[in-house]
């Protein structure tokens, strides 16, 4: 796995970017040669071609990530996969045709489009159908060996087994507190722990993961130091866990890893950055939704009685109470009698234009002033009623520690955790924003914003 942007990105994946990348640009410079009656190569080289390639080339990388081809990329349905990659073609055109308001001389000819477009098709299709049966021998498969007792070495056994694209595979359990030869998530037990050394050294991992029930005492440090100076490496479950699923395990987190954290933020130096830069995009944002904002102002107000604005308590930087702006999108006085209540789906209470405008995030619009005032970031952890913050910090530890950054509008917990209204899923909810927390930077908030758009252009996890 390789490190983009703060996240931990699987190398099938960028392996795949990188060949799908070249095919396309193939295919259409192909196309060049097929069907222009001028010659390709001036066309190409002295006609600004290649830039119109890259455009078209950039509209179907767009497309794919769009259609969630780089989120999962193993091929369940050849006739599912056909008819999403026809989607990202007719995306890619419908792209040419807003280019060629911007200026008519970055428009690719329409015979290249389509010819290319045909090709471009038929080799994805055939090269991801290929990549998806054999993508970990391409790539070539990592080996895991789970040593201890700890229930997360099984939490992540089991993310892996759901993830085949990886690339990573659990070669088996070193384990005391089961049999040799119970199947656990992903493999077998093959021995206990006071067999590491020799167990180790025939399977040949490519990693350790250590994760020990008990913290002190069973730990075979010796065989441990052994490994590690002939040369495998070996990692805290804690640690593997974090890199693969993004988020940190609350309940196997110690104080300890967050105070002697060299990563932890927030640094005054992110922290100046990032306020500069959701200036710089609340002002952009402002500007560009301003005619939306109207329109929707105008909705609510037509939709039912009320105020078009909704006024709330939310908590937010070091526990300061503020009030966040959004769009109404309930009836007036929803929780007059029902008092502070999380949102449900189909909640009656939402009306019919409300229900619109949190498909389609609309009604987050009024929180870029939240931004301007300083009370909130573009990214960072959602902000929660007191009502809620004052229970959840009673029964989630760490739960308090999730104020020390502005909350978000948007966030690594939102792109990555559907809505939840149970202490389960907010358990899980903070082990994404301890995650941001600890990995704070522009680049990250980049990759948040960049997948926020495909979150809100595809109306999902609204409620």
């Amino acid at each position: 796995m390789a490190r983009l942007f703060h996240v931990f990105i699987p190398t099938g994946v960028l392996v795949l970017l990188v060949s799908e990348t070249l095919l396309i640009a193939t295919s259409f410079v192909l196309g060049c040669y097929l069907v222009l009656y001028t010659d390709p190569t001036v066309f190409l080289l002295a006609d600004g071609g290649w830039v119109r390639v890259a455009l078209v080339t950039l509209s179907i990388l767009l497309g794919l990530h769009f259609q969630d081809l780089y989120s999962n990329f193993r091929v369940r349905s050849r006739i599912g996969l056909f008819e999403q990659l026809c989607l990202v073609m007719g995306m890619a055109f419908i792209a040419q045709g807003l280019v060629s308001y911007l200026s008519v001389d970055l428009r690719t000819p329409i015979r290249v489009v389509i010819a290319g477009g045909a090709i471009a098709i038929a080799a994805m299709f055939g090269w991801r159908v290929f990549y998806s049966r054999y993508a970990r021998h391409i790539v070539g498969a990592q080996r895991l060996l789970l040593a201890g007792g700890s229930s997360l070495l099984e939490e992540i056994a089991a993310y892996l087994v759901e993830r085949p694209e990886l690339g990573i595979e659990v070669a088996g359990y070193v384990d005391d507190t089961h049999p040799r030869g119970t199947r656990l998530a992903g493999a077998s037990v093959l021995g206990p722990l006071s067999d590491l050394k020799t167990i180790a050294q025939s399977v040949a991992p490519d990693r350790i993961i250590v994760g020990m029930r008990e913290r002190r005492g069973g730990i075979p440090v010796a065989d441990l130091l052994d490994l590690r100076l002939a040369g495998m490496a070996i990692e805290e479950a804690a640690t593997t866990f974090e890199s693969m699923c993004g988020r940190v395990c609350v309940t196997e987190l110690r104080p300890s890893q967050l105070i002697y954290s060299s990563e932890l933020g927030p640094r005054p130096h992110r922290v100046f950055w990032q306020t500069l830069g959701n200036y710089v995009i609340a002002v952009a944002g402002t500007i560009l939704f301003l005619p939306v904002m109207l329109l929707t102002a105008l909705a609510v107000k037509l939709e039912s009685p009320g105020p078009v604005l909704y006024r709330q308590k939310r908590v937010g930087l070091d526990g300061a109470a503020f009030t966040v702006f959004k769009f109404r999108s309930m009836r007036a006085n929803a929780e007059a009698s029902t008092g502070a209540v999380w949102a449900a789906p189909n909640d009656p209470r939402v009306t019919r234009v409300g229900r619109l405008i949190r498909r389609l995030r609309f009604d987050e619009l009024p929180q870029f002033f939240n931004v301007l005032r300083g009370e909130m970031s573009i990214v960072g952890p959602r902000p929660e009623r007191p009502e809620f913050v004052e229970a959840l910090t009673e029964q989630i530890p760490f739960y308090g520690q999730r104020h020390c950054v502005r909350p978000g509008i948007t966030g690594w917990a939102q792109i990555n955790h559907r809505y939840g209204d149970t202490i389960e899923d907010t358990v899980r909810k903070l082990e994404y924003d301890l995650y941001y927390i600890k990995n704070l930077s522009q680049r990250l908030d980049t990759y948040i914003i960049f997948h926020t758009l495909k979150t809100m252009l595809l109306s999902r996890g609204a409620q």
